[in-house]
Order: C-alpha cells, then sequence, then structure tokens
C-alpha cells in the first residue's frame, strides 16, 4: 500500500465521514498543490468522485483517494491525527520531502 494511516487518522476520518449524510460512498482525498511556504502543499477533503486519475487505496477502513501527479509526490507516506494545544490538524510523515515548514502543511522535494 502506497499511503497509510495511523490509528488516529483512521478513527478520526471515520467520525467525519459517519456525519455525512452519504457516508458509505465519502473518500478520504489526499491533495498536493504548488504553494505554500515551502514549495508544495497539502489539502485534505471528503469526496464521493473517484476521477480518472485516481489511485485509491484502503486501510482500516478508510477509502483514500489520490491523484496521480499527487501520489507521486507522497508515496509511501503516513497520515497521521494529532490534537495539541494549538489545534488539531491531519499531519502527513512523507518520506519524498527534503523539508517541510514548521506548520506541518507545505513541503520541498
Amino acid at each position: 500500500m502506497s499511503i497509510t494511516l495511523t490509528e488516529n487518522a483512521a478513527q478520526r476520518i471515520l467520525t467525519l465521514i459517519n456525519e455525512e449524510k452519504e457516508a458509505s460512498l465519502l473518500m478520504f482525498r489526499i491533495m498536493v498543490s504548488g504553494g505554500g511556504c515551502s514549495g508544495f502543499q497539502y489539502s485534505f477533503l471528503l469526496d464521493e468522485v473517484v476521477h480518472q486519475d485516481d489511485h485509491v487505496f484502503e486501510d482500516q477502513g478508510v477509502k483514500i483517494a489520490v491523484d496521480e501527479a499527487s501520489l507521486s509526490l507522497i508515496e509511501g507516506s503516513q497520515i497521521d491525527y494529532v490534537e495539541e494545544l494549538i489545534g488539531a490538524s491531519f499531519q502527513i510523515k512523507n518520506p519524498n520531502a527534503s523539508s517541510a515548514c514548521g506548520c506541518g502543511n507545505s513541503f520541498s522535494i
């Protein structure tokens, strides 16, 4: 499997999905786009559409959708969900990133 989830991340995603009306159709989509303070930035959303260039994985009962361009940048990554005093967020441990910004939402290759 190319993308994995920690138990915390899987539980949080399943909670978010179960709060939605069409829960059985939803996937956790991970996207990478240009921007952020380090060159690339991550974004996440719940989605029910599988696009032609998507790769779909399943881990701990969660379907994960990643487009082909994004997958090449995050292959082998682990998604975690962390709750801290400053807030809660999904964080990616990306073995392909050469550096990341302090917030963890941006990286460079």
